[in-house]
């Protein structure tokens, strides 16, 4: 039996998790801004003591630690961490206001660091754990309409590279989670912010990119049930990558992204290694 602690569990991917981890005999503390929600989802969990629901906001960091002290004096521990809680913003970069730029930023970023500096000391303590990020196919390669959205994205995959190497030497495992498009209500208002108004002159590119996203809505082809069960199959794993794709859609862009990668580094590589000052070059040769 593991301890769980989620953020961002009232819908979605967050409860599909919590879902999965009850289901296997785990016990969960299950944070959102909205608690009655999980209440409402799970309450056979809540009444037999294997749920926790605490009301958290990622951008509040005391209501992170009263929820961790929460879940450590009730279950002792926490084993796993899922940093779920997230916002989505659609537009093309120059409409992205600097308010709407760091509403996600402050969720997407600022929240995971909030909820990592109230958890690790735990974890850390007891030198063991599993912290799972999750992240987005759009944190590896990104189209139109979801420049800032990525911006936030990257950066958790760049902090949690270096968590990773940090983490690893104290026994705790740390998994990037790079889900393409699961069948959830990310895509509806009530997560994604689209910024008005628009510039016609990205009518062709973040204009399709909104456009799809209105045809896509709960048409998505990944499912969320799925993707918990892989998680918490990886969660009991001695040896967890430090990145997982999710969705047969993750797979093909990052491969595809790969290959432009390598594609151009071969390219410019003579360019590239040209900058080395010339003693460098000539030991080297």
């Amino acid at each position: 039996m593991s301890i769980w602690f989620i953020t961002g569990a009232s819908r979605g991917i967050g409860a599909a998790i919590v879902s999965e981890a009850l289901s296997r005999g785990h016990r969960v503390a299950a944070t959102a801004r909205d608690v009655e929600a999980i209440r409402r989802a799970f309450p056979e969990a809540e009444a037999d003591g294997s749920l926790l629901p605490l009301s958290v906001d990622v951008t509040d960091e005391q209501s992170l630690t009263n929820a961790v002290d929460a879940t450590v004096e009730r279950f002792g521990r926490i084993d796993i961490l899922v940093n779920n809680a997230g916002r989505g913003l659609l537009s093309a970069v120059e409409e992205a206001s600097d308010k709407a730029a760091r509403a996600v930023f402050d969720v997407n970023v600022f929240g995971v660091l909030n909820t990592l500096r109230a958890a690790l000391p735990v974890l850390r303590k007891q030198r063991s754990g599993h912290v799972f990020n999750i992240s987005s196919v759009g944190g590896f390669t990104i189209a139109p309409g979801w420049g800032l959205y990525g911006a936030t994205k990257f950066a958790l995959e760049g902090m949690s590279e270096a968590l990773y190497t940090e983490l690893k030497p104290l026994g705790v495992h740390v998994t990037i989670v790079e889900p393409g498009g699961f069948r959830t209500d990310f895509l509806d208002d009530s997560s994604l912010h689209t910024e008005q108004p628009t510039i016609d002159d990205y009518h062709q590119t973040a204009g399709a990119t909104r456009n799809h996203v209105a045809a896509a809505n709960h048409a998505q082809r990944g499912d969320p049930a799925k993707l918990a069960a892989i998680l918490a199959d990886l969660a009991q794993d001695d040896d967890p990558p430090l990145r997982i794709q999710l969705g047969s859609d993750s797979v093909q862009r990052v491969e595809a992204k790969l290959n432009f990668m390598r594609a151009e580094l071969e390219r410019l590589r003579t360019l590239s290694e040209s900058t080395d000052h010339d003693d460098v070059a000539a030991s080297a040769a």
